[in-house]
């Protein structure tokens, strides 16, 4: 096991059950392939709290993701079930609740984040536009609403300001709660959303198209994810430059430019906070910055 993967924060509160995963996962490896009938084929990469191993089953390429056994498995077994077909890696076998997946095989080595932005944000534009098919009720058991945040935390803003001081005008509060107001408006349709879309999670497979991994399914507004896209590389953009990209994602995945504006200061202004109360020292200076620079 990669000395890097044992290392990541994941495991350093882990549980007990967690250890002993940990510890078992030579074995887990075997078993895994034993079952579906795979051979590894190269060294394992990893995440936060995945393990991917490169496989083969009848000569084809895939990878044998497993990770302690938990509900967010089957959550991400759900999801690339309801986008197959729409850009995300194919799922080829699952055993959620072992925390066993089978996917198909993408090119770790080459992500969109290593792309450069003419060429990442609209084509990572262009995947949000393929993501968000209509969701209504019949995905709505167990996944939630992209608003229900915005219900649930608005109203705690200007408190928890208050227990850290006033750290920055509270115009911005009201820019905020102005924000929430377009949000929870109106009765639009709802569509498929990935909570976690950005450049990282973006890789080739190998017939050279984009194709999404760890995909987080939940439904309400596409614009959610704007501000989420741009966050990944705004150190990469200057202030002039901002909006302007901000612009382009807007327009190649669809969005409704009003709409993508209030969920990005809301979302912003809400991480500012929580990364304030956290103790963050990068992020809220990175989230001031993206607030003037939307305007």
């Amino acid at each position: 096991m990669p000395a890097s993967f044992l290392a990541m924060p994941r495991w350093w509160s882990a549980t007990a059950a967690e250890q002993r995963w940990l510890t078992d996962l030579p074995r887990l490896v075997d078993t895994w392939c034993g079952r579906w009938a795979l051979t590894v084929d190269g060294p394992p990469r990893h995440g936060s709290n995945a393990l991917v191993v490169p496989v083969r089953r009848a000569g084809q390429p895939a990878a044998l993701r497993l990770t302690p056994p938990d509900d967010d498995v089957a959550a991400l077994s759900t999801a690339l079930e309801f986008w197959r077909g729409h850009g995300v890696v194919t799922e080829l076998e699952a055993d959620p609740a072992a925390g066993a997946l089978l996917l198909d095989r993408l090119d770790p080595d080459r992500a969109l984040t290593s792309e450069p932005l003419a060429v990442a944000v609209p084509e990572i534009g262009r995947i949000a536009r393929r993501l968000a098919v209509p969701a209504g009720d019949d995905v709505a058991a167990g996944v939630g609403h992209t608003a229900d945040d915005v219900a649930t935390l608005t109203p705690l803003q200007r408190p928890a300001w208050e227990r850290l001081g006033r750290p920055f005008d509270g115009g911005v509060l009201d820019r905020a709660a102005d924000a929430a107001a377009v949000i929870l408006a109106g009765d639009r349709d709802p569509v498929a959303v990935n909570a976690d879309l950005h450049f990282d999670q973006v890789l080739r497979d190998g017939g050279g198209r984009w194709c999404v991994v760890d995909p987080v399914l939940r439904r309400g507004d596409a614009e959610r994810t704007a501000v989420n896209v741009l966050w990944h590389r705004v150190d990469e953009m200057s202030d002039r430059e901002i909006p302007r990209w901000f612009d382009v994602l807007v327009e190649a995945a669809g969005l409704d430019e009003g709409l993508a504006r209030a969920w990005a200061v809301w979302r912003v202004t809400d991480y500012r906070l929580w990364g304030l109360a956290h103790g963050l020292t990068q992020d809220p200076p990175r989230c001031a910055r993206l607030l003037d620079a939307l305007g």
